[in-house]
C-alpha cells in the first residue's frame, strides 16, 4: 500500500491530472471488532486500510462527462494509472445533464485539520466495554440462556480535494453493538430477544443496562400466546421506528418526486411540498452537528447520482427539517435538481432525528397506557413493494409481545407485515420522547440515528410467519 501521507495521495493525483476538472478522495479508515457466541468471545481483530477514488471530468458546458476509478491498497507507483484510468473512463462516457461546476473554496464548507494525521481506532476502545460483556456472559451461563452478538468501531478520515482549490477532511466514529440472547427449546419452546445501540466510542455503552433489557424481554416470554393475522394496536420502539423511517428517508429525492415516481409526487403534478403528511405535529430532520450524531458537514460522495452527485462535493450541509409540524418540508437536491424544480438546494445528510416538541412518555409510559396490543421489538427483511405508496414488506423478529392493561402478558408469534412509513406518520396517535436508536437491519449502513416512539392503531400484521 502506498507509504504516502493522505494529503500527499490527494497532491500528487491532482497532479497528474489533465482532466479539464478533478477530484480525489483518499478513505483511511481502520477497524476494530469483538465477536460472541455461546456465552464466549469466539473472534476478535483489527484492520486498517486505503481507498483512493478518483474522478475525472471532462468537456465544457453542455457535454460534460464523468470517469471514476477507485483502488484500495494502492501503491504510490500505481496512482498514476489509477488517474489516467478515470480520464480514460471520462473521455467515453456519455455527458451528463446534471453537471454542474465544481466549487470553490469560496463556497465550499469547513472540516477538520487538513495537515493531521488520519485518525484512527484499535482494540483498546473496548477496554471499558469488554469487563462488562464478560459479566453478561456469565449471569447469561447462569440463566440457563447463551448471548450472542457483535461489537465494532470503525473510524474513517476521508480527505477530499479538488482542482478548484477546495480542500477538505472529516474523521467519523462509528460504533454498534448488538446483543441477542437465546432460550433453549426445552424453556417453553425457546424465546430471543435483541438489543442494539450505536456510538462514537464506546465509552456510554451500559453492558449490564442491556443485559437487564434482556433479561426482562426474556422474562416476559413466559408465556407463549398465538395470534392470527390482522391489524393490531401497535407499539413500535425507537428501532423500530429506524427501520422504517430510515427507508422513507432513502426515497425522499426531489426528482423522482417531481417526475411522478414516489409517494412524494403531486397528484396534479410537481411535489407534496407543504401537506400535512403526519397527523401528530411530528418533526423529521437532519442535522450535521446533532450532538451524538455528528457527521459530515459537507457534501462528500465519490460519483454522480440523482439525489446526491460529487459535483456538489465540498458544498455545505445544515440542518434540514423533512417534515416539520407534521407538514412535508423538504426533499433531497442537488444543485441540478434546485435548478429544475425550483426548490432550495438540500443535500442529504448521514443522519435522521424524528421528534415531537414537548413529547416526554418512554416507552413503557405508552405501554401502561395500553389496553390491549402488541409491543413489536424489532423488525427484519424489510423490502420495497410499491414506490408510489412507499408500500414496505418485512418480518417481526426476536420479540413480539402481547399488552394487556397497561403490562407485558407474553410472548407472541411472529408476523410478515405490510406498511407504509409514510402511512405509518399519517396514523400515528401517540409518539414518546426521542431516544438513539440503532435500527435492527439497517444499522450498518445507516447507525446515526434517534427516534421517537409511534403508537399505530392498526397495525397490519398479514400473515402469521414461522420465523423465529
Amino acid at each position: 500500500m502506498s507509504q504516502s501521507s493522505p494529503q500527499a495521495v490527494v497532491e500528487r493525483a491532482l497532479e497528474l491530472s489533465r482532466a479539464d476538472a478533478c477530484m480525489v478522495l483518499v478513505e483511511e479508515t481502520s477497524s476494530a471488532n469483538l465477536r460472541w457466541a455461546g456465552n464466549s468471545l469466539t473472534t476478535n481483530g483489527v484492520t486498517r486500510g486505503r481507498t483512493v477514488t478518483v474522478i475525472a471530468i471532462t468537456g465544457q458546458g453542455d457535454a460534460v462527462s464523468v470517469g471514476v476509478r477507485a483502488r484500495s491498497g494502492l501503491r504510490d507507483d500505481e496512482l498514476p494509472d489509477l488517474v489516467a484510468a478515470a480520464e480514460a473512463a471520462s473521455a467515453e462516457a456519455a455527458p451528463m445533464a446534471d453537471a454542474r461546476p465544481l466549487a470553490g473554496p469560496a463556497e465550499a464548507g469547513t472540516g477538520g485539520d487538513w495537515d493531521a494525521p488520519a485518525a484512527a481506532t484499535d482494540i483498546a476502545v473496548f477496554a471499558g466495554f469488554a469487563p462488562g460483556l464478560g459479566r453478561a456472559f456469565s449471569a447469561s451461563a447462569a440463566a440457563g440462556r447463551t448471548l450472542y452478538g457483535y461489537a465494532e468501531h470503525d473510524v474513517t478520515s476521508t480527505f477530499f480535494g479538488s482542482s478548484t482549490g477546495v480542500r477538505l477532511r472529516h474523521d467519523q466514529p462509528t460504533g454498534t453493538v448488538e446483543l441477542n440472547a437465546k432460550s433453549p427449546v426445552s424453556d417453553n419452546g425457546g424465546h430471543s430477544a435483541w438489543v442494539g445501540r450505536a456510538t462514537r466510542d464506546f465509552t456510554d455503552i451500559d453492558v449490564g443496562a442491556l443485559q437487564a433489557e434482556l433479561d426482562r424481554r426474556m422474562g416476559w416470554a413466559a408465556r407463549r400466546v398465538d395470534l392470527p393475522a390482522g391489524r393490531y394496536e401497535t407499539l413500535l420502539p425507537p428501532t423500530a421506528v429506524a427501520d422504517m423511517l430510515v427507508n422513507m428517508y432513502w426515497n425522499m429525492g426531489a426528482d423522482d418526486a417531481a417526475e411522478g415516481r414516489t409517494v412524494f409526487s403531486g397528484a396534479g403534478g410537481g411535489t407534496r411540498l407543504g401537506e400535512r403528511l403526519a397527523g401528530l405535529p411530528l418533526t423529521l430532520y437532519s442535522d450535521p452537528g446533532e450532538p451524538g450524531l455528528e457527521c459530515e458537514p459537507f457534501v462528500l460522495t465519490d460519483g454522480p447520482g440523482r439525489d446526491v452527485t460529487a459535483f456538489d462535493n465540498g458544498l455545505p450541509l445544515r440542518r434540514t427539517e423533512w417534515l416539520s409540524g407534521g407538514e412535508l418540508a423538504a426533499l433531497a437536491q442537488t444543485r441540478a435538481s434546485a435548478e429544475r424544480t425550483g426548490l432550495p438546494v438540500t443535500g442529504r445528510i448521514s443522519n435522521l432525528v424524528l421528534e415531537q416538541s414537548g413529547a416526554s412518555a418512554t416507552l413503557d409510559d405508552m405501554v401502561a397506557r395500553t389496553e390491549r396490543g402488541l409491543l413489536v421489538t424489532c423488525l427484519w427483511y424489510i423490502r420495497q413493494v410499491d414506490p408510489q405508496s412507499l408500500l414496505l414488506t418485512g418480518l417481526t423478529r426476536d420479540g413480539v409481545y402481547l399488552v394487556e392493561d397497561g403490562r407485558i402478558t407474553g410472548a407472541v408469534n411472529n408476523f410478515r407485515f405490510n406498511e407504509s412509513p409514510v402511512s405509518l406518520l399519517e396514523r400515528a396517535t401517540e409518539a414518546g420522547a426521542a431516544v438513539p436508536a440503532l435500527s435492527r437491519e439497517l444499522g450498518d449502513y445507516f447507525p446515526r440515528t434517534a427516534m421517537a416512539p409511534l403508537r399505530i392503531p392498526d397495525f397490519n400484521m398479514s400473515t402469521v410467519s414461522q420465523a423465529s
